[in-house]
């Protein structure tokens, strides 16, 4: 097969999450471990930092993963899901893991894959602890795929791992509640291993320090360690932060390229990490200051309060359930302009009504469905936002939606692209 058809295989053949949902979750890790046996249990072989929570940790982890590259370690960097090309997920460097890679990956191994009957992520773990082994990697930034305690990616030891914080996402999977959740995430805290909390949250914080305690593992509660003082400037393209470690001046001006105020949370969660890390590593203030301001370059993340356009002002945000479309619209808020046209696009297991009623009243919406099975009918969409109070039109594809957007934008307007990783998908 060559890449394409590779591709077709691993999408049509293995269960996507990305794709269809439910259906493609496993609750359980005995097919990775029987993966992992059959690749000779590869992630034994590199370092590596492992990072849940619901929201921030793709930001967090290549913020991470350039700070490492920027010192000189040959850096692997696992996150999910992608966004254009599937080859996203597994970086070297920043660079994508080579197609030949993957095809003869998947040559390799596509017998016994079928027997298994891997899931898609499953398979992708499997992949890039393979591809991480054999490019004998310094360290490896990996990202947990959904909840923690049973996702295909903790079967690492990781040097520190990092819970970003705790939202109301993947209910179904994970629980109801925040402390159920939490419960879930939790699980990526190894014996003796210390982990760094990114936000204090009353419902969570004693879920974390109960595991902990248990693990005999050191817990660090970014926000009560580090501040991070925005300096404000006028930029479309950075932001600056002065940073505090228990009320003393730890880093002043740090520059960062990710525009959405929520980088401030994922910031101090960074540098955090980066703290604990440092020694080991040695990673000096330059490294650590040209790995933040570098992070776009260096491993090329997108779709984070991305801006694709000036004239009229058009951004992009991958906030996708409850707690990331309030930091959206606390950010549109914001905002100077004289009207919102909002591009709007969600999937059919997220919690749509309570997401709807946080949108502003007086934007236009330009309804449409994401080119994927788990994607909600535009129509569905569209009664839904009707019912909240939100006014707008059914477009039969995303392209079309924000071209109209575009198109119909004014002078001083603006337009939004959001709702869903897939929607943005299609327009950065």
């Amino acid at each position: 097969m060559n890449y394409q058809e590779t591709l077709d295989w691993m999408f049509n053949k293995l269960p996507m999450y990305q794709r269809i949902g439910g259906a493609a979750y496993k609750a359980d890790l005995n097919n990775t471990i029987e993966l992992l046996n059959l690749l000779g249990n590869p992630h034994h072989n590199f370092k590596s930092v492992h990072i849940a929570g619901t929201n921030g940790k793709g930001s967090t982890s290549h913020m991470l993963a350039s700070v490492f590259q920027e010192a000189g370690y040959k850096t692997g960097l696992y996150t999910s899901p992608h966004l254009r090309d599937f080859r996203e997920r597994i970086r070297l460097n920043g660079e994508m893991i080579p197609e030949e890679k993957v095809v003869s990956f998947i040559a390799e191994h596509k017998e016994q894959f079928e027997k298994m009957e891997l899931s898609f992520f499953e398979m992708t773990v499997g992949m890039a602890f393979d591809f991480f082994s054999k490019e004998k990697v310094d360290i490896a930034i990996v990202e947990v795929g959904m909840g923690g305690r049973l996702d295909s990616t903790n079967l690492i030891t990781p040097e520190l791992s990092v819970i970003t914080n705790i939202g109301l996402d993947h209910v179904k999977f994970l629980g109801d509640t925040m402390e159920k959740i939490a419960g879930e995430k939790a699980g990526i805290i190894k014996p003796n291993i210390p982990v760094v909390i990114g936000e204090t949250q009353p419902e969570t914080h004693q879920v974390f320090e109960a595991k902990a305690e248990e693990c005999k593992s050191p817990i660090h509660f970014a926000d009560q360690i580090f501040d991070c003082n925005k300096i404000h400037i006028e930029s479309n393209t950075v932001q600056k932060f002065d940073i505090w470690k228990n009320n003393e001046l730890y880093m002043e001006a740090i520059e960062i390229p990710l525009m959405g105020n929520y980088q401030q949370k994922n910031l101090t969660t960074v540098m955090c990490a980066l703290d604990l890390l440092r020694e080991k590593f040695n990673l000096s203030d330059d490294d650590i200051r040209e790995g933040i301001a570098k992070v776009i370059r260096n491993t090329h993340l997108m779709g984070r309060w991305q801006i694709l356009n000036d004239d009229p002002l058009t951004i992009a945000d991958t906030g996708h359930n409850v707690a990331g479309i309030t930091e959206v619209v606390k950010q549109l808020a914001e905002l100077r302009y004289n009207k919102l046209h909002f591009v709007l696009g969600m999937v059919n297991d997220k919690d749509i009504d309570h997401v709807l009623q946080l949108l502003p009243r007086s934007a236009e919406y330009y309804f449409c469905k994401a080119d994927i099975p788990r994607g909600l009918d535009a129509n569905i969409l569209a009664e839904k936002a009707f019912e909240s109070g939100l006014r707008g039109l059914v477009y039969e594809s995303v392209r079309h939606a924000y071209l109209s957007a575009v198109n119909n934008a004014h002078f001083g307007d603006v337009v939004f692209v959001g709702g869903s990783n897939f929607i943005v998908a299609e327009v950065v």
